[in-house]
């Protein structure tokens, strides 16, 4: 073996060691063993890729200058491309045009071949670095290299990447005059790069040119735009392109099929995706390709994307009766629908059998049932999957983390988000933008503003770079709290830079420093529609329209949202004209009607008692297949109630009943209240009973119909609803109880009075002993002076238990055990000198205190040990 192998085998040996072996070769390249230029070349070929491996860059600039000092330059020439194309091969481009530009400016005349140009052209499209092409192309004609086709075609490449489509057309007619005539891969370049920018058009134009220097369109041009006209909808278009293609001898292949497949699916037209799909089955005299596994999995991701379980399970079932079923990836699609559609059960048993079939779950699949156990808020699930994926060798990501922390949050549950949040760092897996926003809208939303402005302060220092997405959580948190100053603040300063927020007092100039500076945090038609949405909710209408003005300014499209945010607000303060001359404008610029939009104007037109024009609009929302829903429903039958038309109310109930729309309370408050302002109780007690066997039985509901019998004078009705009401422990803060045992009183019905004070006193209530007041009176009256005093004595022990003992016991109040504990009592030196209060049931009261013995109520707290210690 020579010396230059053994040289070679030792620096290979030590490639692990890369400091022992760049050690080894400036040794030897500083002695004169290595004469050969070739010989030389080898080593540093494999001496760059070393160092370049281990990133010892400085290193390889030293190596440069050690060739250029030690050896005669048509040796060392050789051996510095050979770094530039080494670095450059493995993606380190800036190392590689800092070697190249070095030697560029030492050597301006030295020859480069045209492969090398080729190398470095290529090189950096593969690094996403299109801006080093220019400089690029312009060093190599200056260098009076000829390019040759295969040049243009990187050129034209990365022109598309970086969207000069004209730059990249006119370079495509002028290659031929350069003696580069285009081939089939420079039009597949350009048809891909005008269809993905959706210059579609453009690309058929191209395609149709008959000129002598367009190359033939070949399978892949032909299917690149068939696939972009699917995805268009175009698919009469992308019909006709597939005939031509069969014309012109190009038979479509599976791509070509799989193409509109994926174009359908995706645009939701599963079905005509599925004929396609079953031509391709059953067809074969056709002459049709056979579906291939890639088929498969379109169909089965397009029929779980549409909620069609039934086709996706057939599928399943035909996919493994052809082994074609045996990918992780068919598993993960299948799982995915599975989950999606809340399909949770068989999806663990999917999981399970991709184990038992010796299919090993990736990250991505934890990922999925992971989120899909969050989604249904079953977080002690997600979180025993995430041990078991760690006890399978399969470590939780980013996306592990962000998914569970989102179920966290939407559950309310910051402190644990938080506590996972730590976990995830001290795990090493950090997180992203997307969590950090994650967690910073729950703080918002549940008020910790504190807390999220140092955790905005924390993304600052962990150089977590704001997104408008971050700054759209802040501005909606600033609106919610009523904090608009501050908001409009914000989205002004994240056009310029924030460092001139820092001297206005804004608690968040860290943030907006740092939006500032960041590119991809420009607001966007949701920052304004939230800033102008928070300003019409507390009535500054004219700032909002400015917000609206300066949005049009940037050239933000304002969509249904933001139109739909002035239309209620103008029908909220009664305003219908300004309302509709909002929706003419939304429609002049081309935004739908939502169902938003409807019930707006439907409040609007209720508040004007405007019904015929309702049903107008109930009309055409049926026409354009916009369903109502229990606010449309609730807004119509308020404005029939108020008009004196409850029948026609009372239809529309059952036709929301017919639809599947169940009513809510509110809806069965407007009836109830209307029949009983009609005096038809009969008809009321009927919707109550309705409304139980729909609602449940609900307070608000008892309370409403009491308190509308009571005003209506249906003392007996009233009394009997408010003993059921007694008997299911419903809190009585709503309930007019008071007026009805006063009125009670009034009829001299002192029993029914006195027997309702005493059911509350066994009920375990605790109410205002006001009510007391007029029973004692009445007792009094009527010469009944026993019966009063003891209901006087009553509501003094009862007003006594209700007051606090001493500070630590402030709150207490009177409790019996298994019943709800409901509205406390009053102080009755309050009581008694109400107006409400008789003369002969102050006398009463005055009379029980002196046979007591006691000079005042007050002290009497010595004796509260029984109620204590009880």
């Amino acid at each position: 073996m020579d010396e230059r192998k053994k040289v070679v085998k030792v620096v290979l040996k030590n490639s692990k060691n890369p400091k022992l072996a760049w050690h080894l070769v400036k040794r030897v390249l500083s002695c004169s063993s290595f004469s050969k230029p070739t010989h030389i070349e080898h080593l540093v070929t494999i001496t760059s890729r070393i160092l370049a491996g281990a990133k010892m860059h400085e290193e390889l600039h030293q190596l440069h200058k050690l060739l250029l000092s030690s050896h005669p330059h048509h040796i060392a020439h050789p051996s510095i491309i050979s770094i530039v194309r080494v670095l450059a091969q493995l993606g380190h481009i800036d190392e590689a045009f800092s070697h190249f530009n070095s030697l560029r400016a030492q050597f301006p005349s030295l020859p480069l071949s045209l492969p090398f140009y080729n190398l470095l052209l290529r090189s950096t499209l593969q690094h996403s670095r299109p801006d080093l092409v220019t400089s690029l192309y312009t060093h190599m004609i200056a260098s009076r290299v000829t390019p040759q086709t295969y040049t243009f075609n990187l050129l034209i490449h990365s022109l598309c990447h970086s969207r000069a489509f004209d730059h990249a057309l006119q370079l495509f007619d002028k290659m031929s005059l350069k003696g580069c005539p285009p081939n089939e891969f420079t039009l597949a370049l350009l048809v891909r790069g005008l269809c993905r920018a959706g210059h579609v058009q453009q690309a058929l134009d191209l395609v149709n040119n008959n000129h002598n220097s367009t190359p033939i369109a070949n399978r892949v041009v032909y299917n690149t735009l068939v696939s972009r006209l699917c995805r268009d909808e175009r698919n009469d278009e992308a019909q006709k392109l597939v005939q031509r293609m069969s014309q012109q001898g190009l038979f479509p292949d599976v791509v070509t099929f799989n193409s509109r497949i994926s174009a359908l699916c995706r645009s939701g037209k599963v079905l005509e995706a599925s004929r396609i799909f079953r031509d391709m089955q059953m067809d074969a005299e056709l002459g049709l390709p056979r579906p291939n596994v890639v088929t498969f999995n379109l169909m089965l991701k397009g029929f779980c994307k549409q909620g069609m379980m039934e086709d996706a399970r057939g599928l399943v079932d035909t996919m493994k009766k052809a082994g074609v079923f045996d990918t992780l990836r068919s598993y993960n699609i299948w799982l995915f629908g599975l989950v999606r559609n809340r399909e949770l059960l068989e999806a663990r048993f999917v999981l399970d059998e991709m184990v038992t079939k010796g299919f090993e779950p990736n990250a991505y699949t934890y990922n999925i049932m992971v989120d899909g156990l969050c989604r249904n808020h079953m977080l002690s699930d997600a979180r025993e999957l995430m041990d078991v994926m760690i006890s399978n060798g399969v470590y939780p990501d980013t996306v592990t983390y962000s998914s569970l922390l989102h179920g966290y949050c939407s559950k309310g549950k910051v402190f644990e988000a938080k506590r996972l949040l730590h976990e995830m760092r001290r795990k090493g897996c950090q997180p992203n933008t997307y969590t950090c926003n994650t967690l910073l809208h729950s703080l918002w939303k549940e008020g910790r503003t504190q807390e999220a402005e140092e955790m905005l302060q924390k993304m600052n220092e962990k150089s977590y770079q704001p997104d408008t997405v971050t700054c759209n959580i802040v501005v909606n948190g600033l609106c919610r709290n009523g904090e608009l100053d501050k908001a409009s603040e914000i989205v002004s300063e994240m056009w310029t830079n924030g460092t001139t927020s820092l001297h206005k007092g804004n608690s968040f100039a860290s943030l907006i420093n740092s939006i500032g500076n960041a590119s991809n945090c420009l607001p966007d038609g949701i920052t304004y529609t939230t800033l102008i949405n928070g300003l019409c909710r507390v009535g500054r209408l004219e700032e909002a329209k400015k917000w609206f003005i300066e949005m049009l300014a940037k050239n933000l499209c304002p969509d249904s949202v933001t139109y739909d945010t002035f239309i209620w607000s103008f029908c909220k303060q009664g305003k219908i004209s300004s309302a509709f001359r909002v929706l003419k404008d939304m429609e002049r610029n081309g935004c739908s009607k939502t169902l938003k939009t409807y019930n707006a104007l439907i409040m609007g037109l209720g508040s004007k008692k405007q019904i015929f024009e309702i049903y107008g609009l109930m009309d055409e929302m049926r026409e354009k297949g916009i369903s109502p829903n229990i606010c449309t429903y609730n807004n119509t039958i308020n404005c029939l109630c108020e008009g004196g038309k409850e029948k026609e109310a009372i239809s529309l109930l059952q036709e929301m009943l017919d639809k599947g729309i169940t009513p809510n309370i509110s809806s069965f408050k407007i009836l109830i209240k209307a029949f009983c302002k009609s005096s038809d109780f009969k008809g009321a007690s009927e919707l109550f009973e309705v409304a139980l066997s729909i609602c449940g039985h609900k307070e608000a509901l008892y309370s409403l119909m009491f308190n509308e019998l009571l005003a209506g004078g249906q003392l007996f009705e009233a009394k009997q609803l408010f003993e059921a009401s007694l008997d299911r422990y419903l809190a009585l803060k709503n309930f007019m109880y008071k007026d009805l045992i006063g009125r009670l009183c009034q009829d001299d019905r002192l029993a029914d009075a006195n027997s309702l004070l005493h059911k509350l006193i066994d009920k375990g209530y605790g109410f205002d002993h006001a009510s007391f007041m007029p029973v004692i009176d009445g007792l009094s009256k009527i010469g009944n002076k026993q019966q009063a005093d003891e209901l006087a004595k009553r509501m003094m022990e009862l007003e006594f238990e209700d007051r606090p003992v001493d500070r630590t016991y402030q709150n207490v109040k009177r409790v019996v055990p298994g019943k709800l504990q409901k509205d406390g009592g009053r102080d009755w030196q309050d009581i008694v000198n109400r107006d409400g209060g008789g003369g002969v049931a102050l006398k009463t009261l005055k009379r029980v205190q002196k046979g007591w013995g006691q000079g005042s109520i007050s002290s009497l707290l010595s004796q509260s040990n029984d109620f204590l210690d009880y």
